[in-house]
């Protein structure tokens, strides 16, 4: 089977469904597939010569919306030729664009909304919500009613997608989702973070690796380390990740004033062995974000046996506690207080069985090839003529 992925920019440093893609696409190559990605990147950018899949990069016309005068024109010639299309990610051209491709060219493709549907936007983001509703009705409303299914990590991201639109009418599929296990480098990787966050050697911590962005409750977390953490000297924070927003600036002001700016470290954005090395070195990895719709990062985590510290706003936390790989708590303040002090007071012999369900959870639930193989199923299904859910009044 040969298969397109679309997405809006296949730069892995700028974080997003990249990394999910990658994956389950090498994992398909593995399986004798062939999977292509489409993107809006210039075709002169540095990552495409490292890129491990098939790249084709058509440029785009604007910073925004990403519109682009070649993609269309291209897919309308390339994408019969593929078993299957499908697009990552709403809101921008990609989306709209395949929908017009297909329509014109006559062939089928499926969705992921990667959360992008998630209510919490309409509420923190009221303004950019009654923008979306001026071309919901003729652009994205179409994209999702008109494609062969629309693809969601978890049942609680279909749930939480009918609550932003009344109108809203589409062929919903869950389909899973996950990540690849690390190489296995153990000491390679852990002295590859080491060299990275020298100050780190020898110190108990926790991980965050996530863009420094408001939706992931890095504010909180800094706070409730403040708190939770005061009695537990030893124990340090990494907050590791890409800061496109600047908020970066504001939380180690936030840090300092709170008096534990010495005790959080900032290596920026992790990768390859490194990123592993940093969470085979940690305790634990936390998450206290308002929305998440999978969290790659947390997968990641299981993947090495590390237990996970999340809000009950990432979408998967039903799995971690239904497992007893993590804790879960509220995203708030006092929430994620919760989360690290019972971290603090847990037993080594609890911890280190937490551990082990770790890994049993990401074995059984996010492991690449089981996603990767889902996902085959269902652009495989002889489904025609579904029925739609509709909510459009």
């Amino acid at each position: 089977m040969r298969l397109l992925r679309i997405i809006r920019s296949a730069d892995r440093e700028k974080g997003g469904p990249i990394e999910g893609i990658i994956q389950s696409g090498l994992a398909l190559k593995a399986l004798e597939h062939e999977v292509e990605v489409l993107s809006l990147d210039a075709p002169d950018r540095s990552f495409q010569e490292s890129f491990p899949l098939p790249l084709h990069c058509v440029g785009h016309g604007s910073r925004g919306y990403g519109y682009s005068r070649n993609f269309v024109p291209w897919l309308i010639r390339n994408g019969k030729t593929y078993d299957g299309v499908i697009v990552s990610g709403l809101w921008q051209y990609p989306a709209f664009g395949t929908w017009r491709a297909a329509r014109t060219a006559g062939f089928g493709y499926w969705v992921f909304p990667h959360g992008m549907l998630d209510p919490w936007f309409k509420h923190h983001y009221p303004l950019k919500h009654l923008k979306k509703w001026l071309y919901w009705p003729w652009a994205d409303y179409r994209v999702l009613r008109d494609a062969k299914a629309v693809l969601f990590t978890t049942d609680e991201e279909r749930l939480r997608a009918r609550k932003s639109f009344w109108l809203y009418r589409c062929h919903e599929e869950v389909v899973s989702y996950g990540t690849a296990a690390p190489p296995d480098r153990d000491a390679e990787q852990r002295a590859n973070f080491a060299r990275k966050v020298p100050a780190l050697a020898g110190e108990r911590f926790l991980l965050f690796l996530g863009r420094i962005h408001p939706k992931k409750g890095c504010d909180l977390l800094i706070r409730a380390f403040a708190k939770s953490a005061a009695g537990e000297r030893p124990l340090q924070l990494v907050i590791a990740g890409p800061d496109e927003t600047g908020l970066g600036a504001d939380m180690r002001k936030l840090a300092l004033e709170l008096g534990v700016a010495d005790r959080i470290h900032w290596p920026g954005m992790l990768q390859g062995d490194t990123k592993w090395g940093a969470f085979r070195a940690c305790e634990a990895f936390i998450l206290p974000s308002h929305q998440e719709n999978f969290g790659i990062a947390v997968a990641e985590a299981l993947a090495v046996g590390r237990p996970v510290l999340i809000s009950n706003k990432v979408n998967i936390w039903r799995e971690i506690a239904a497992d007893q790989a993590g804790f879960v708590a509220a995203n708030t303040i006092s929430g994620t207080e919760e989360l690290i002090s019972k971290w603090v007071t847990t037993s080594s012999m609890d911890r280190a069985a937490m551990g082990r369900n770790a890994r049993r959870c990401f074995e059984n639930r996010f492991e690449i090839n089981r996603a990767a193989e889902h996902l085959l199923r269902i652009v495989t299904s002889p489904k025609n003529g579904h029925s739609m859910l509709k909510t459009d009044g």
